[in-house]
C-alpha cells in the first residue's frame, strides 16, 4: 500500500486530506499537536494509518517519528501542510515569542520533515515534496509581514531544493488557494465564510495533488479553482 505522509492533519486542510486520501486506499501517517484530535483520526482512521504528536520544529522528535513511519518505505507524497500564523498586527508589535512560533513551524518544521523523510523517497526512486506555500508566499498584505516572510521562505526552499533532487522525484511549491479555514478567518473574520470550505477544497485539491510527478519538479502551483 503506498502511503502519505502528511504535517497538520488534524485540522483544515489536513483533516480534509486525511480522509480522502484515506478513503481512497493511501495509508495515510499523519502528524499535529492536538492529543484530542489524533485519538479521534485514530479511532476513525485505524492502521495502516498512523496519527502522532510531533512537534515539527524539535528535530529529534521529527526523526524520531519518520524512523517509524519509513520502516514501510518511503512515501508517494510528503506533503507539508502544518503553519501558523502571528496575529493580525504591524511587524514592530509582535512579541519575539509570536514571531519564533511562526518560524519554528513554518519553515524549520518544514526543514526538519524534509531532511528525515527524503532520503528514503530518493531510495524508493520516486515520490514527490508538496510545500504548502501561500497566496501570501508570492504577494503581501500588511499586519501579516512574519506569515509572508515564512511562506516566501518555502518558495526560495523549494525551488532551490528541487535543483539538487535526483531524477524521478519532485519538489512543489504549492498555494491552496483561499479557503474557510480557522486560519483564514483569524484574518479575514466573517468574510471567510465566503469561501470553499476544507472539505470542498479537497475535492479539487486531491486529485490534484495525486497527478504531481517528477515533471512538475521545481514548479510553483497553485490547486486549480481554489481562488487566490
Amino acid at each position: 500500500m503506498e502511503s502519505i505522509v502528511l504535517t497538520g492533519c488534524t485540522r483544515g486542510l489536513g483533516r480534509a486530506m486525511t480522509r480522502y486520501f484515506a478513503e481512497r486506499g493511501f495509508a495515510v501517517h499523519g502528524c499535529g499537536t492536538s492529543e484530542g484530535a489524533l485519538e479521534e483520526l485514530r479511532a476513525a482512521f485505524p492502521e495502516p494509518h498512523t496519527f502522532s504528536r510531533v512537534d515539527l520544529a524539535d528535530d529529534v522528535a521529527v526523526r524520531t517519528w519518520a524512523a517509524g513511519v519509513l520502516k514501510h518505505g518511503g512515501p508517494r507524497l510528503l506533503i507539508n501542510n502544518a503553519a501558523r500564523i502571528a496575529r493580525n498586527a504591524p511587524l514592530w508589535e509582535l512579541t519575539s515569542e509570536e514571531i519564533d512560533a511562526v518560524v519554528r513551524v513554518n519553515i524549520n518544521g518544514t526543514i526538519n520533515t524534509i531532511r528525515h523523510f527524503l532520503p528514503a523517497m530518493i531510495q524508493r526512486g520516486s515520490g514527490v515534496v508538496v510545500n504548502f506555500s501561500s497566496g501570501w508566499g508570492r504577494s503581501t498584505s500588511p499586519k501579516v509581514a512574519i506569515y509572508c516572510a515564512s511562506k516566501f521562505a518555502i518558495e526560495g526552499l523549494t525551488a532551490s531544493l528541487a535543483q539538487e533532487l535526483p531524477k524521478g522525484l519532485a519538489a512543489v511549491a504549492l498555494n491552496p488557494g483561499v479557503i474557510n479555514t480557522d486560519m483564514l478567518a483569524s484574518c479575514f473574520g466573517s468574510a471567510a465564510d465566503d469561501y470553499p470550505n476544507p472539505d470542498e477544497w479537497v475535492e479539487s485539491a486531491g486529485p490534484f495533488l495525486l497527478g504531481l510527478g517528477a515533471r512538475d519538479n521545481g514548479s510553483s502551483l497553485s490547486v486549480p479553482g481554489a481562488g487566490e
